[in-house]
C-alpha cells in the first residue's frame, strides 16, 4: 500500500509539471506532498487515541516530527487548495505554483527516503527468515 501510495504521489507531481494553469499546478503539487505524507503515516503506524490528529499533517508531524516544517508547510496551503476545488481559480499565482510544486517534488523525494528507512528498520527489527533447505 505505501509504495501504491508513493507511486500516486509521482503521478500527482507529473500532472502538475503538465499543467498549463497556476491553479492546476498547485492542486496536483499539493496532492502529491498528501500523498507523500500518507505513505510516511502508512509506514511509520497512525497516531492511536480518542485524540488523534484530525488531518494528515497533524498525524505527519505527530509520527514524523522531523518533518514538522513539510507538514507546517503544506498544511498553510490547504487553504488555497480547497479555494481553488470551490472555484477560485485565481486563488495562487503562477509563481506560488511553481513554488509548491518545487517543495512537493523534494517533500516525495524526501518521504520516500523516510518510508524506505521505517521500512528497513522494521526489517531489522523482524525475526529472522528460516529458509527451508534439503540435503542431498
Amino acid at each position: 500500500m505505501v509504495e501504491r501510495t508513493l507511486a500516486r504521489a509521482d503521478a500527482e507531481l507529473m500532472a502538475a509539471q503538465y499543467s498549463a494553469e497556476a491553479w492546476e499546478r498547485f492542486t496536483h503539487a499539493h496532492l502529491a506532498a498528501l500523498r507523500a505524507a500518507a505513505a510516511v503515516v502508512a509506514a511509520r503506524g497512525r497516531p492511536a487515541g480518542r485524540g488523534a490528529p484530525p488531518t494528515v499533517w497533524a498525524m505527519l508531524a505527530e509520527v514524523a516530527p522531523e518533518l514538522a516544517r513539510w507538514a507546517t508547510l503544506f498544511a498553510d496551503g490547504a487553504s488555497t487548495r480547497a479555494a481553488i476545488e470551490a472555484g477560485w481559480f485565481d486563488a495562487v499565482t503562477v509563481g506560488r505554483a511553481e513554488q509548491a510544486l518545487c517543495d512537493a517534488e523534494d517533500f516525495v523525494d524526501v518521504a520516500r527516503a523516510v518510508v524506505a528507512e521505517s521500512e528497513r528498520g522494521t526489517r531489522a527489527g523482524a525475526a529472522p527468515r528460516m529458509l527451508a533447505v534439503r540435503a542431498s
